[in-house]
């Protein structure tokens, strides 16, 4: 072996505190030119020798607010981590709040993989998209057989197949992990929703259970099974989160517009009803914001923002994953339509001086007794809403081979997470009674609230309908409930003209097997 090729090869090695010294001896006299250009020499050199003596756990690449955090979340619970950023700004963030830490933030990607034990395990936390490949292909060259990669971002499932066939071929297990909670979630406790490889989840499982949210004394994180449910369950989730969001802001609209509340009497309302039945992330959070005031000023925060609502897309995968598997989710579908329409925001503001309507004010007598009905429907909405997600995310069980256990996803979904909320906990047992149940709704327990809700839900629409407020996730929730209680629908008369205009066929009630009629003979 060349003096060249031996120096390079103890550079990729590990040295101990012997090793280190002599070398740095060896190269401060006549070789450098053996090796090439001194000045990369010298700049290999110091980048090698700030490598960390010790081999860390588990290393993080993205360290914005919320990986940042996850980090430091790893850290609190005794975890030796690391963390790097192609932003040397974040990492110099990181390294500031993490001083009292056991933890390393390195300044390039190979000093990054080195100070990692073996099997890596490296979990990413950078945008959906191309940057997740961009980052596989800069760590591919470092890595060995069975290290892991975990993609704990937003991507679209089909993508992480995609990615875990690939790594698969190369001997690299890659894990899709859906991570909820945001900045503060990350800190303090996510929901974690992984699927891959089982052996590789094992060896990531204590990290996670240690970091993730806790209820009852049980971790938010479960392994989901093989392949990319784990991103499939986070998708479905993020459209759960659409519907419930929809619902809430169309409470807040009736209650302003409708009833002319003022602020602090919408979050009063919120608040109480966050502390009985409809307890939940989502809740909590509208009843604050109700509160706010700007700075140095009587006006409200809520009444400044622009009503034109943004997305990343989640809500948009689930929707259309719906209409893939023939599986009906119109809360989830009209919340991401909704979005849309809210971002025409000069078409709007035109057309609300051409177009007519009803006045907005809701003609009650009985404001006090209306809002607790409006209670109600917002309630049986948010079951409907879970019950479509839960049901999409049974049907793609089937159609993908998941193996989904619904009652793990309804038990990690209680702490941590955007759609959490006291409601899970009914829908866990409901799940642990009857594992294959094709519908919450028809949960015995379910359906009793369910039939008890529905009669104030339909007084209250009504009342909005002859309004005209704008309130098609509610709406959306009762069609839903009501479609599917519905023994006879009208879909023979569409049978019926399909095979009118196109010869399509259709089947029969009184005896089975296909069937045309020539309808103008």
């Amino acid at each position: 072996m060349r003096t060249k090729e031996k120096i390079l090869f103890y550079f990729n090695g590990n040295f101990n505190d012997i090793c280190i010294p002599l070398l740095e001896l060896y190269l401060s006299f006549q070789y450098l030119d053996a090796i090439g250009n001194s000045e990369q020499t010298l700049n290999f050199h110091n980048n090698t020798f700030n490598m960390p003596k010790k081999k860390y756990e588990l290393g993080l690449i993205g360290l914005g607010v919320m990986g940042r955090n996850l980090l430091l979340n790893m850290a609190d619970s005794g975890f030796a981590v690391a963390g790097y950023d192609k932003n040397q700004d974040q990492v110099k963030t990181l390294m500031e709040e993490a001083k009292a830490y056991d933890m390393y933030g390195a300044k390039n990607v190979k000093d990054f993989v080195r100070s990692l034990e073996s099997p890596r395990k490296i979990l990413l936390l950078v945008p959906a998209g191309k940057i997740v490949d961009y980052v596989i292909q800069d760590l591919l060259p470092l890595l060995d057989k069975d290290d892991i990669i975990i993609d704990g971002g937003n991507s679209f499932f089909r993508d992480t197949e995609k990615r875990q066939k690939s790594l698969a071929e190369k001997g690299i297990h890659f894990i899709g992990m859906g991570v909820s909670g945001g900045a503060e979630g990350a800190r303090r406790g996510p929901s974690m929703m992984p699927g891959g490889n089982k052996k590789a989840y094992n060896k990531i499982k204590k990290i996670m259970e240690a970091v993730s949210a806790k209820v009852n004394g049980e971790p938010c994180i479960t392994y989901l099974g093989q392949g990319a449910v784990g991103h499939y369950v986070k998708m479905v989730h993020n459209g759960i989160e659409y519907g419930l969001m929809q619902l809430l802001g169309e409470t807040y609209d009736i209650m302003k517009r409708g009833c002319n509340l003022s602020n602090p009497k919408i979050a009063g309302h919120f608040t109480e009803w966050n502390e009985n039945e409809l307890d939940s992330f989502l809740v909590e959070i509208t009843s604050k914001i109700f509160k706010k005031k700007r700075k140095g000023s009587k006006k409200y925060v809520i009444d400044i923002i622009m009503d034109a609502s943004k997305s990343k897309g989640t809500g948009k995968w689930t929707s259309q994953n719906g209409m893939d598997l023939g599986m009906p989710i119109p809360t989830i579908d009209i919340a991401v339509g909704t979005r849309y329409i809210s971002r025409l925001k000069d078409e709007r503001v035109a057309a609300s001086k051409i177009l007519k309507g009803a006045s907005y004010k809701i003609k009650t007598n009985d404001k006090a007794a209306f809002i607790e009905k409006l209670r109600n429907a917002l309630y049986f909405s948010f079951i409907v809403t879970y019950a479509q997600g839960m049901a999409l995310m049974r049907e793609a069980s089937e159609e993908y081979k998941f193996k989904l256990d619904l009652e793990g996803v309804s038990r990690i979904w209680r702490g941590g997470c955007i759609v959490r909320a006291a409601l899970l906990e009914d829908f866990r047992k409901a799940y642990d009674r009857n594992p294959k149940l094709v519908n919450l709704m028809v949960d015995k327990d379910i359906a009793k609230k369910l039939n008890k809700l529905q009669k104030d839900t339909r007084e209250v629409l009504a009342l909005c309908i002859q309004s005209g407020l704008p309130v098609a996730a509610f709406l959306n929730s009762l069609a839903y409930y009501d479609g599917y209680r519905s023994e006879r629908l009208s879909a023979n008369l569409i049978q019926a003209q399909r095979d009118f205009f196109g010869s399509h066929t259709y089947e029969r009630l009184d005896k089975k097997g296909i069937f045309h009629t020539e309808w103008e003979k």
